[in-house]
C-alpha cells in the first residue's frame, strides 16, 4: 500500500488512475455485459478519492475518472470524431468533479458510521443528478446510464417498472458505497451491511409490490434487416433488398412490418414508383409497412428524418418526424464556434431539421404504435409518453452500420429492454444492419438479430395493459435524489453557520462609569 501511495503522489500518474478506474464501469455493459460488475466497478474509483490529498484533488479525481468513463463509453466514436471524442470526453467528464469532492467528503479516513449512513443516500444521488444533466440532449443525451447496465436482470427489469432506469442506477450505486465502505473503512462495517440490508429490502419490497402486465392478446410484427449496402447507389440497392426479404413475409399473417432508420434515402414525392412499391408490399403482404425517410423534403426547406406508415392504398398520412437529434452525427450544435469538427471526423456537413411532436401512429388491426428514431429510444421520457398517449407497441427505427463493429449496435439494442419494462409495453428496436431486437411487456428479451444478419422475420409480440408506476409518476427518483441534495445542503449550512458563530470573539464587558456620592456619573476635571 505504502508503494502505491508513492505511486500515486505524482498528479499525472493519478490522473491516469483515475480515468482508467472511472472506465471500469463500462465492462458492465454489451458487449461485455457483465451486469454483475456494476454493483463493484466504481469501488476502485471511491478507493482513489478517498485518498485524495485535499478536497481540491478529489475534485480532479472526479473530473479525470469522469473523462475515464465517458472516453470508455463512448470509445466507438473515435473513427468518425478522431480528437473531438477526447474533447468531448473531457467536457462531460466535469461534471463528475463535484462527485469526487462528495466522495471525499463523505468517507474520509475513519468517517462516523452516521456519515457513512449519510453517503449511502447522498452519493447515489449526486450521482443521478449528474446523469439527468448529462441527459440533456445537447450535451449528448442518456446513452449509458448506469442503471442500463442492467437490461438483462429480471429484478432490475422489475424495479425499472416502479421507477425507471433511475431508480436502478440509484440502487446500484448505493451498493458501490456500501462495498467500498465494507473493503475500506472497518470501524464502519455495520452500517455498510445495514446500507446493504436496506437496497435489498427496497428491492424485494418493489418485486413484490410492482404491477406484473396484464397480457391481453397478441400480434405480428415483422423486422426487415437488410445489412450493409454502401457504394454507388447504395439507397436504391437497399430498397431492393428491403422490398425482397419483404415479399419473404407474405402469407406470414404479419400485422405490422418495420423497416430500418434511413431505409428509404428519397423523399417519397420525389420517387413516386418507391410509394407505388411499398403500396404493393403492403397488398402483398396484407401488413402496413413503417418506412424512415432519410431526405431532403419537397414540401418544405431541409432535411427530415420522418418515420411514415404506407398501406395498400399507399401513405396512410401518418408521420413522425424526430425530435431529438444526435450531436455532431445530424447536428453540430453551435456549428460557428464547433463547425471545425467536419474537418477532423465525419460531423454531419448539414444538420437536419427536428419534428414538433410526438406521435401515435394507428398501424391497422386496431394496432396503436409509438415511433422513435434512433437513439431517441434511450429517452425513458419519450417512451412513457407514447405509452401515456395510447400507444401499444413503441418501436425504435435505427441504424449503426457506421459502428458495425464495436460495441454500439448491442448496447443500442439493450436500451429498448429497458423502455419496454419501464412502460410495460411490448418494444421493437428495427436496424439496418444489426441488431434488430424486439422485447416482451416486461422486458424480457424476444427475439435477437445481430449484425452479421440480412434477413426478415415475424415474431409473435405480446400486448399488455395497465398503468406501470413509472408511467404514472414518472422521475421520482430523480425527485426524490434533489430533495436528499437539498436537505443536505440545508444541513450542512446550517453546521457552517453554528461554526461561524463559536469561532466569534466574546465581546468584553463594558466598564461601568464610577459614580460620586450623590449618584452621579463621574466626570473629569476641566
Amino acid at each position: 500500500m505504502k508503494t502505491i501511495s508513492r505511486w500515486l503522489t505524482s498528479p499525472w500518474r493519478r490522473s491516469i488512475a483515475a480515468a482508467l478506474a472511472g472506465a471500469l464501469p463500462v465492462l458492465a455493459f454489451p458487449e461485455p455485459s457483465w451486469w454483475w460488475f456494476a454493483y463493484v466497478a466504481l469501488v476502485p474509483w471511491m478507493a482513489l478519492i478517498r485518498s485524495a490529498p485535499t478536497g481540491r484533488r478529489a475534485l480532479y479525481d472526479g473530473w479525470w475518472g469522469g473523462f475515464g468513463f465517458m472516453l470508455a463509453m463512448h470509445h466507438w466514436l473515435l473513427p468518425n470524431l478522431h480528437v473531438f471524442t477526447l474533447v468531448i470526453a473531457a467536457l462531460l467528464g466535469a461534471l463528475w468533479a463535484p462527485w469526487g469532492w462528495l466522495v471525499r467528503r463523505f468517507l474520509p479516513a475513519g468517517p462516523s458510521p452516521g456519515r457513512v449512513t449519510a453517503a449511502l443516500l447522498v452519493l447515489p444521488s449526486g450521482w443521478l443528478l449528474i446523469e439527468l444533466v448529462r441527459s440533456w440532449q445537447g450535451l449528448g443525451g442518456p446513452w449509458g446510464v448506469l442503471g442500463s447496465s442492467q437490461w438483462e436482470v429480471e429484478p432490475a427489469l422489475r424495479l425499472a417498472s416502479v421507477g425507471g432506469v433511475w431508480l436502478i442506477g440509484f440502487l446500484v450505486v448505493a451498493v458501490n458505497v456500501a462495498v467500498a465502505v465494507l473493503v475500506a473503512v472497518r470501524g464502519c462495517r455495520v452500517a455498510a451491511v445495514a446500507g446493504l440490508v436496506a437496497t435489498a429490502v427496497a428491492a424485494s419490497a418493489a418485486w413484490v409490490w410492482s404491477p406484473r402486465p396484464d397480457v391481453e392478446g397478441r400480434v405480428r410484427i415483422g423486422v426487415v434487416q437488410p445489412g450493409v449496402i454502401q457504394g454507388a447507389g447504395a439507397p436504391d440497392r437497399r430498397f431492393d433488398r428491403e422490398e425482397e426479404l419483404t415479399r419473404e413475409l407474405a402469407g406470414q399473417g404479419a400485422d405490422l412490418i418495420v423497416w430500418g432508420e434511413s431505409s428509404v434515402g428519397y423523399d417519397l414525392d420525389d420517387r413516386p414508383d418507391f410509394a407505388r412499391r411499398l403500396a404493393a408490399l403492403s397488398r402483398e403482404t396484407g401488413a402496413n409497412i413503417l418506412v424512415n425517410v432519410d431526405a431532403r423534403r419537397s414540401d418544405k426547406p431541409g432535411i427530415y428524418k420522418s418515420s411514415i406508415l404506407v398501406g395498400p392504398d399507399g401513405r396512410t398520412g401518418a408521420r413522425y418526424d424526430k425530435m431529438r437529434l444526435v450531436p455532431f452525427g445530424e447536428y453540430i450544435p453551435a456549428r460557428s464556434l464547433l463547425g471545425w469538427a467536419t474537418s477532423v471526423g465525419k460531423a454531419a456537413a448539414e444538420d437536419r431539421r427536428r419534428g414538433t411532436e410526438q406521435v401515435v401512429m394507428d398501424a391497422g388491426h386496431g394496432l396503436r404504435i409509438g415511433p422513435m428514431v434512433c437513439f431517441e429510444s434511450a429517452f425513458s421520457d419519450m417512451s412513457r409518453n407514447l405509452v401515456a398517449d395510447g400507444a401499444q407497441v413503441l418501436i425504435a427505427q435505427s441504424a449503426t452500420s457506421t459502428f458495425q463493429q464495436s460495441w454500439a449496435p448491442e448496447q443500442h439494442a439493450s436500451l429498448a429492454a429497458l423502455r419496454a419494462a419501464e412502460t410495460g409495453r411490448p418494444m421493437v428496436h428495427a436496424t439496418l444492419t444489426g441488431v434488430s431486437a424486439m422485447y416482451g411487456p416486461s422486458g424480457q428479451r424476444l427475439a435477437w438479430l445481430g449484425t452479421s444478419e440480412s434477413t426478415s422475420v415475424v415474431y409473435d409480440i405480446p400486448l399488455a395493459d395497465g398503468v406501470t408506476p413509472y408511467v404514472r409518476f414518472g422521475e421520482w427518483p430523480v425527485y426524490a435524489a434533489l430533495l436528499i441534495m437539498a436537505a443536505w445542503c440545508a444541513t450542512e449550512g446550517a453546521r457552517i453557520g453554528r461554526l461561524r458563530l463559536r469561532r466569534q470573539p466574546t465581546p468584553e464587558p463594558r466598564e461601568r462609569p464610577a459614580h460620586t456620592p450623590d449618584e452621579s456619573p463621574a466626570r473629569g476635571a476641566h
